[in-house]
């Protein structure tokens, strides 16, 4: 492993840190860590510790939300990424283009929500 993969695993942010860097309250990243979106490391003392790729992770997920994703869809995207089903280029790419021309892409609604019933 090189030595910049071993820096970004490393856990050493704590969550008042993280609340900072992300703008993220403790609530919002304690239910990311709920989900299983991050797993952040504990110390001695149980306080969670986070790494620069845990930190990358959230602005992800906080990314994700303003564009109108839901956390159902998030959850998927994560997944594939973590499987690698697409390359991390692709992944930046879907992050950063509009949402609209992501989703005619994909074939998945972006939010099926309650008002999806009343269309057919």
């Amino acid at each position: 492993m090189s030595s910049d993969k071993v820096r970004r695993n490393m856990p050493v942010f704590p969550i008042g840190i993280v609340m900072k860097l992300t703008a993220l309250s403790a609530r919002q990243i304690r239910y990311y860590e709920e989900q299983k979106l991050i797993t952040p490391e504990r110390s001695d003392g149980n306080q969670r510790l986070f790494s620069m790729n845990d930190l990358d992770t959230l602005l992800e997920i906080k990314l994700l939300l303003e564009k109108g994703f839901n956390m159902k869809r998030i959850k998927v995207m994560m997944a594939e990424q973590k499987h690698d089903y697409r390359t991390s280029y692709e992944v930046k790419e879907m992050l950063y283009s509009d949402v609209s021309e992501l989703n005619r892409t994909t074939d998945i609604p972006i939010n099926r929500g309650d008002l999806s019933r009343f269309f057919k």
